[in-house]
């Protein structure tokens, strides 16, 4: 029961309308988690982490494509739980786009309630990780060939989002995300 209120209240944004969501999206390996760490660090603020990567974890066998619907509501109540405790913005490593378009991209087709969380939970600003960093092996990624693949998938489901490309090394990426979020800090 708090699950399900959970994710209708996070779906309908009921925390204060002020608070900003940053998402930093993209390829596998592509630099998401420390920016978003950093971005975090930076506005001492809540960084959300990956929801997929716990669930997947606890898993006692592969996950399969009914198992992102579980993924896609525990990030939205992660997300949820974390925008409650900021004062201006959050940082998502990660949202509900990368279900939807990893959906897409291995089993040709998204469960229509992931496609309505996307639509209903978007962010303030996407800060797309370009895959110009080294892959970094984790048990939990699958495409190490197809990062250029994706990126381009993600610049087209974020075309008409306030996006950001980051490009280049850890510290070019931090300086530039951080000068884009200050311009939306009211």
């Amino acid at each position: 029961m708090v699950f399900s209120i959970g994710v209708s209240l996070c779906a309908k944004n009921k925390w204060p309308d002020m608070i900003l969501k940053i998402v930093t999206t993209g390829a596998e390996s592509s630099g998401k988690t420390s920016l978003a760490k950093a971005l975090a660090q930076a506005f001492n603020e809540p960084w959300v982490p990956e929801y997929s990567r716990d669930y997947i974890d606890q898993l006692s066998r592969p996950y399969r494509q009914e198992d992102l619907i579980e993924i896609a509501r525990g990030q939205v109540v992660r997300e949820g739980e974390y925008a409650r405790k900021a004062k201006q913005m959050y940082f998502c490593d990660t949202s509900i786009e990368v279900i939807k378009i990893w959906s897409e991209y291995k089993y040709q087709n998204c469960d229509p309630q992931i496609l309505e969380l996307f639509q209903s939970r978007k962010a303030d600003l996407y800060l797309l990780c370009a895959p110009d960093v080294p892959w970094e092996y984790d048990p939990q990624r699958e495409n190490p060939n197809d990062r250029e693949e994706l990126f381009h998938i993600y610049k087209s489901v974020l075309k008409n989002e306030k996006h950001f490309e980051m490009w280049g090394e850890h510290e070019k990426r931090l300086q530039e995300a951080i000068l884009h979020i200050e311009r939306l800090i009211p």
